[in-house]
């Protein structure tokens, strides 16, 4: 079944992204079940007569930016944002997956751990000084030295200026994924010299040299961005973006539906046909590579126990949470990492069986259950699929509250250790799975770089390490075989499911191309009046 999935998966992505890269005009076409949509959409169209577009393209998102800090705010809802206004040494193509260059020229790999980088001549930042060697370095250095986003580029051992123009990068080790992380956008080149200026100034006014600049943050309500017509690739499709924050999703459907918002992510899965069979409107949809997955703080009692995290997965009925609350959109999580991803492994799917789960409770001290909470920030979908999770837990005799919060303090909460389960998505960026077992499973990497379950387990360490650090890909399979193995057996997590990607637009947006990852870029985006 994982193997037909896996099929299934790399088709769609292909079928979904790449024919959506406009929209349809007047033709007031939507896409279909599977994605897809008509020839004559995907080929553009006419715009209504007028040939003339809007100046200001507007999306709506779930959450607030949680930083204008590449090397800091790592979230999607933030990176959703700063991926407009930031540009990486290499990029990844959207519809095809294919890497390409963006700041770095071109490169050459010397040896397995040494790379050298050619930047580029004449790339401005936003405040009109040119992108050179030392702006790469600082950037790379200072990404090394956050603790938010350094298991991006860790595998990094040194990085230097040859020229104004060229850096070498060393390598610890052998690491295969190299150039994709780099691709990743919190790995953004910042300038140096607007950094060295005044840190805080610069997170409030953030200086990249991405399609668009930024003009203001009004937190918790919207982003504004104006287009750099200095851009290296060429000036952006529109003048403006505003990013409105609309955290219930229905209201996000609405907000299409008005007109308030030209592009609206994450949709209800119920919301879906309403879209799709509006001749006003245009959905995009693909497999994602995404696993919503409950994590269990092993520093916390009772989860610091193996039978209660065996317990907890065996209540879960992730097939009834599919069906019910994601409208059978979806496929029930056996692994953290989604089919997608190179190095995925089915260890095998969870068994939904209660009477197990009590066995187990039973076995551990918890005849009569015990008292916990999960956390989740506030997003309707996650929240009711925490009170399943809930409803399921007290069938095995575990009370479980909920606690919602706001996704900056979710976050910050979190990875400081204060929860005792915690409900959480995360993306395979890079299509690597060294980027997700690396973040999730390392004990390295505690609290902010992911690692919220606090698991360190010395073999689990080792398998990853084996992952991350050999060029031959069988050897890397592999570890990453063993890794699910024995990830399964140690259950810090509770892999729930692999989502699809949604996004919805008014039938006149054009240029827009869905990203599995859920990073889309807008430079090529306009919406005919």
């Amino acid at each position: 079944m994982k193997k037909t999935w896996k099929k299934v998966m790399a088709l769609s992505l292909i079928a979904a992204i790449t024919v959506s890269a406009a929209g349809c005009g007047n033709s007031g076409q939507s896409t279909n079940a599977g994605g897809t949509q008509t020839e004559a959409a995907s080929q553009g169209g006419e715009t209504g007569g007028s040939g003339e577009y809007k100046d200001t393209v507007v999306w709506a998102q779930g959450a607030d930016v949680t930083s204008l800090d590449p090397h800091q705010g790592k979230e999607t809802p933030a990176v959703q944002v700063t991926d407009q206004i930031f540009d990486t040494l290499t990029v990844v193509d959207a519809a095809t997956g294919e890497l390409k260059p963006q700041i770095a020229e071109s490169w050459d790999q010397e040896s397995d751990t040494s790379y050298t980088f050619h930047i580029r001549k004449g790339v401005k930042f936003h405040d009109g000084s040119e992108l050179k060697a030392e702006d790469v370095k600082f950037s790379l250095d200072r990404a090394i030295g956050s603790a938010a986003v350094s298991y991006i580029v860790d595998f990094i051992s040194s990085v230097e200026v040859v020229d104004d123009y060229t850096v070498k990068v060393e390598l610890k080790a052998p690491y295969a994924p190299a150039l994709r992380n780099l691709s990743v956008p919190f790995a953004a080149i910042v300038p140096k010299a607007a950094v060295e200026a005044g840190e805080d100034a610069f997170k409030q006014n953030p200086v990249g040299s991405g399609p668009y600049k930024f003009v203001e943050w009004k937190q918790g309500d919207s982003v504004t961005l104006e287009r750099f017509d200095d851009y290296y690739d060429g000036a952006a499709e529109t003048q403006k973006l505003v990013m409105k924050v609309i955290p219930e999703a229905a209201q996000r459907t609405i907000a299409l539906e008005t007109g308030e918002v030209d592009l609206a992510y994450d949709l209800l899965p119920n919301d879906l046909e309403k879209v799709r069979s509006n001749s006003s409107l245009q959905l995009f949809e693909a497999p994602s590579l995404t696993c919503f997955y409950i994590s269990m703080n092993m520093n916390k009692a009772p989860f610091d126990n193996q039978k209660v995290r065996d317990a907890i997965n065996y209540a879960i009925d992730r097939q009834l949470i599919i069906d019910t609350i994601a409208s059978g959109s979806g496929e029930p999580a056996d692994a953290i990492i989604a089919p997608g991803v190179f190095g995925y492994y089915s260890p095998g799917a969870y068994e939904y069986n209660p009477e197990k789960a009590k066995e187990l409770l039973a076995e551990a001290g918890f005849a009569n259950g015990f008292e916990t909470s999960i956390w989740v920030n506030d997003n309707q979908t996650r929240v009711e699929v925490c009170q399943a999770v809930q409803a399921m837990l007290q069938d095995v005799g575990i009370t479980c509250s909920i606690e919602v919060m706001e996704f900056g303090s979710f976050i910050s909460r979190t990875t400081a250790g204060e929860h005792d389960m915690g409900y959480f998505g995360w993306v395979t960026s890079t299509t690597d799975a060294d980027y997700t077992y690396y973040s999730l499973e390392h004990s390295s990497q505690q609290g902010a770089a992911g690692n919220r379950s606090f698991i360190a387990d010395p073999e689990v360490d080792k398998l990853v390490e084996a992952g991350r650090t050999s060029t031959d890909e069988s050897v890397r399979l592999k570890a990453y075989e063993d890794l699910a193995v024995k990830l399964k057996e140690i259950n810090n997590n509770a892999p729930v499911y692999y989502t699809t990607i949604t996004a919805g637009a008014n039938a006149k947006v054009e240029g827009f191309v869905m990203d599995p990852i859920g990073y889309h870029k807008l430079d090529d985006v306009k919406v005919a009046k």
